[in-house]
């Protein structure tokens, strides 16, 4: 059986969530984050060499990074749920966005998370170019969610699992009103309603309203 070691408030949500949906059977081990530092216990990092979340276990497998553990899911339990098929004209769309997440969308709002904790970096002339990546990928999102009704296409899929931890809990850390993104809004209303990611919130971060607005 799968273990999903879930760091609290972390993209380790992504995964109790894709359980979930797959209506998977798990075990949940969960960690506080350490309440100076807010990184990862000791025991969190001695999983694995990276230290990271998200982290499972399967057996011998110890598995990091949420794409790779999102793709090691659907292909030997998931039976290719979620995932879209090369015959289909998604399969492009889907790619990309279960890509962009953590190889654009996150390190684009690590750098504002950065520059939070560092202080100023309003009159560094990189850090602003860096940081209107995330704008550009904001607007960006905003324009494909007018186009379609998730990330993939028309059915909901793992991309959108994998997009929704920048859009939302990464938000605990770097705050941003996106009340002028009102495809986006209405996403992740609709999304947030879906029991699965509901259940996978409760169980993994009770006490985290989800920042669905």
């Amino acid at each position: 059986m799968i273990t999903v070691h879930h760091l609290g408030v972390s993209q380790s949500e992504r995964i109790v969530w894709l359980c979930e949906e797959l209506e998977l059977p798990y075990r949940l081990e969960r960690y506080d984050r350490d309440p100076t530092t807010r990184l990862a216990p000791a025991a969190y990092r001695a999983l694995h060499p990276l230290g990271t979340a998200p982290i499972i276990t399967d057996g011998d497998v110890v598995l990091p990074e949420s794409g790779a553990i999102i793709e090691y899911i659907i292909a030997k339990y998931g039976a290719g749920r979620l995932a879209i098929q090369p015959d289909s004209p998604d399969f492009a769309a889907y790619v990309f966005w279960l890509h962009f997440a953590n190889g654009s969308m996150m390190p684009n709002e690590m750098i504002g998370l950065i520059a939070n904790r560092l202080g100023g970096g309003e009159n560094d002339a990189v850090l602003q170019s860096l940081k209107s990546r995330s704008e550009r990928a904001y607007a960006f999102i905003e324009q494909r969610l007018g186009e379609a009704a998730y990330f993939a296409g028309r059915d909901f899929t793992a991309a959108d699992i994998i997009m929704f931890f920048p859009l939302t809990t990464m938000r605990a850390f770097v705050p941003r009103e996106i009340a002028a993104f009102p495809n986006l809004c209405a996403y992740l209303k609709r999304v947030g309603q879906r029991s699965a990611y509901q259940r996978a919130m409760q169980k993994g971060d009770p006490k985290l309203p989800p920042l669905l607005n």
